[in-house]
């Protein structure tokens, strides 16, 4: 399989900015890839947004993002209270806020959520984000769910094994208030980073799926 690599060289640092419809989503859907990268890249900086999280959630996911950007040169977590579940009806009030992201510095790579997702606030994410950052870099991450909506990725982040596990154990770690949902288990999360180091040949057996729609070589 072809590899490539981001940025002017293999070791250059990167800007990142990452979106997410909700606290986790990030971390479920390229927690493992923003791991490696930072481990990678030293001197990287990430933008992390959360769109929507209560109180008790707007903790959880700052004390998660900390966790998983502990190796980035510069960091910004922004979490806001968008209404859970009603992305649609508030598109014109989060485009406005994504006005408020594209006038940010210059990015080298924008994660977000994929466009086929069933999740009605996930895909409004991704709508607007193709929309916003129309001359990016953009690679859609994935999030598995009762809809059964995973795709077929064209990008695939290798992951070391401690690093694929270090994604589990933070993830299970940073959100208690998850931990009485059915699909809220190490097992799941392993099991999809397992597959995708199939579809990869992972040296590891562990990856990432990820989405590239516009990529200029």
């Amino acid at each position: 399989m072809l590899g490539v690599a981001l940025g002017e060289t293999r070791t250059s640092p990167l800007r990142v900015l990452c979106l997410g419809a909700h606290a986790d989503d990030i971390e479920i859907g390229c927690g493992g890839s923003l791991l490696r990268l930072l481990r990678e890249r030293p001197g990287s900086s990430v933008r992390w947004v959360v769109f929507s999280a209560s109180p008790e959630r707007a903790q959880e996911a700052r004390a998660s993002a900390a966790a998983f950007l502990a190796d980035a040169a510069q960091t910004e977590v922004i979490v806001r209270d968008y209404r859970e579940s009603y992305f649609p009806a508030a598109t014109s009030d989060i485009k406005d806020f994504f006005e408020t992201l594209k006038r940010s510095e210059a990015l080298d790579l924008v994660l977000s959520h994929r466009r086929e997702d069933l999740h009605q606030d996930h895909r409004t994410v991704a709508e607007l984000t193709w929309n916003t950052f129309r001359d990016h870099l953009v690679l859609e991450y994935e999030i598995p769910k009762y809809e059964g909506d995973l795709g077929q990725p064209n990008v695939f982040v290798p992951l070391p094994d401690g690093l694929a596990r270090r994604k589990i154990e933070l993830i299970l770690l940073h959100f208690a208030s998850q931990r009485g949902r059915s699909w809220f288990r190490g097992e799941t999360f392993e099991a999809v980073m397992r597959v995708r180091a199939v579809e990869c040949n992972a040296p590891e057996g562990f990856a990432e799926g990820l989405y590239g729609r516009k990529i200029r070589l």
